[in-house]
């Protein structure tokens, strides 16, 4: 399995919603050489190449490079928004579901590594309209993980006086995990995901802060 195929949750068969097959073995290698050299650094020769592929077989699943970016970029964040909503709708009180949101969150970037450094750091290299996109997905990030610190807020389960800069500081933690996340280091995306939560529910003075872990 290639590092652009790397998943937390036991998806399947990663990228599956992309089709056809010549497709998907060139996302997954624009993914591997965005990670690995940069955008702007690799070539659409780089990524064919990667997929043993040729460079006009290519441009007959993908018009630019660009559009292959906007595509991981787009199918990276609405997975995001997929996980911070489920867990934000779950059943259970703030705790439950804010630790929840957050270890599911590391989970994946960690799991995922190598295609959250692309889906987080590389939205300045998209175009104004297709950064547009992404920063609206984004925005819905952000609303998940904040209307989580705002219920636990109003129901006294929180202890948070600034909940916007709150929800950057959490979505920060969790996002950084895919830029040092090593899969030979001494601690699994699980126990990374717990130990963040936990962190997490300190940081907003939740009541009884790790309950929901234990």
């Amino acid at each position: 399995m290639s590092t652009a195929e790397e998943t937390a949750g036991g998806e399947a068969q990663p990228w599956g919603e992309v089709t056809p097959d010549a497709a998907r073995r060139l996302l997954l290698a624009a993914v591997e050489a965005f990670a690995e050299r940069g955008y702007h650094a690799t070539t659409t020769r780089d990524i064919a190449g990667r997929a043993g592929m040729s460079p006009a077989a290519l441009y007959i699943h993908y018009k630019t490079k660009e559009e292959l970016l906007h595509r991981i970029s787009r199918i990276g964040h609405e997975k995001a928004v997929e996980i911070l909503r489920t867990a934000a709708r779950a059943e259970g009180g703030p705790a439950e579901r804010l630790a929840d949101a957050v270890s599911s969150f590391v989970r994946w970037h960690a799991g995922g590594r190598t295609t959250a450094r692309v889906v987080q750091y590389e939205l300045d290299s998209l175009g104004p309209d297709a950064r547009a996109e992404i920063l609206a997905l984004r925005r819905q990030v952000d609303a998940e993980v904040r209307g989580i610190i705002e219920e636990g807020v109003r129901s006294g389960d929180f202890d948070v006086v600034d909940v916007q800069g709150t929800t950057v500081a959490v979505l920060s933690l969790c996002i950084d995990v895919a830029r040092w996340f090593n899969v030979d280091g001494p601690r699994t995306p699980e126990e990374v995901g717990a130990l963040y939560a936990d962190l997490v529910l300190r940081m907003v003075g939740a009541r009884a802060a790790g309950a929901a872990q234990r």
